[in-house]
């Protein structure tokens, strides 16, 4: 039997987790844009982001977690005035990945899903280099949503399946829920269990694949979000479970 895990991280307030009832996917959302307005230092804030990254990674080993994916930079970040810094960042934050020996030891595979290859070469570079360094691992993964709309994720398996029907590979009768599935960007990964939103409104992660997801809300912004909130998310979840 697995003991329940409590006391998680501050001493006053009890999260029960129970190992056993660990979500396969947990997905996160982390990708809204940061106004000048709403803080005098938000490099900051992105700081802090990449050092939680790496505390979810942690928590991903530490409790066999298979899946994480984490949403990174929306579609509309294009048209930001800080678009620039959010380039710089993402550069920064796949180069320390890269060196992350955690990645590399517990033998965690990297995924990018989105249009990433359309950003500047400063921050393809470091993703194809920790997707490469990575493909091999099998033991844990980890997604990283970038330059990503989950809606333009259902319309790109549209645009794939076309294609394949135009070159007479496959009959359109032929077209299922399962046939999409293959053409998504997410299309090697289970549904998410759970998806964390640090938004008060559903981002759209995983759009297609978030049909039987619960969906956990923070009402908080990402640059406030922590382990506690985690942890929180999953105590939700395995309540959920156990009253089926």
């Amino acid at each position: 039997m697995f003991k329940k895990i409590t006391d998680i991280l501050k001493a006053r307030e009890k999260i029960h987790i129970i190992k056993a009832d660990m979500p396969r996917h947990i997905a996160i959302t982390m990708e809204k844009e940061l106004k000048a307005t709403q803080t005098k230092d938000i490099e900051e804030m992105y700081n802090k982001r990449n050092m939680l990254i790496n505390n979810i990674i942690s928590i991903q080993i530490r409790f066999n977690i298979p899946i994480i994916t984490i949403f990174l930079l929306s579609v509309s970040a294009k048209n930001s005035e800080n678009f620039s810094f959010l380039m710089d960042d993402l550069a920064k934050f796949f180069n320390e990945l890269i060196a992350n020996k955690k990645i590399h030891k517990d033998q965690i595979k990297v995924s990018v899903l989105g249009k990433w290859y359309d950003l500047p070469e400063r921050v393809v570079n470091p993703i194809r280099e920790i997707i490469e360094s990575t493909k091999d691992y099998d033991k844990f993964f980890l997604n990283f949503c970038v330059n990503y709309d989950g809606r333009e994720e259902i319309v790109d398996a549209c645009k794939l399946i076309a294609r394949q029907i135009k070159s007479e590979k496959i009959d359109p009768e032929s077209i299922n829920k399962q046939l999409i599935k293959e053409n998504l960007y997410s299309s090697y990964f289970i549904s998410p269990d759970l998806i964390i939103e640090n938004n008060k409104e559903f981002s759209g992660l995983l759009l297609w694949d978030s049909k039987n997801s619960m969906i956990f809300f923070t009402d908080k912004q990402w640059y406030n979000f922590t382990k506690i909130d985690l942890f929180r998310a999953i105590e939700a979840f395995q309540k959920k479970l156990n009253k089926k």
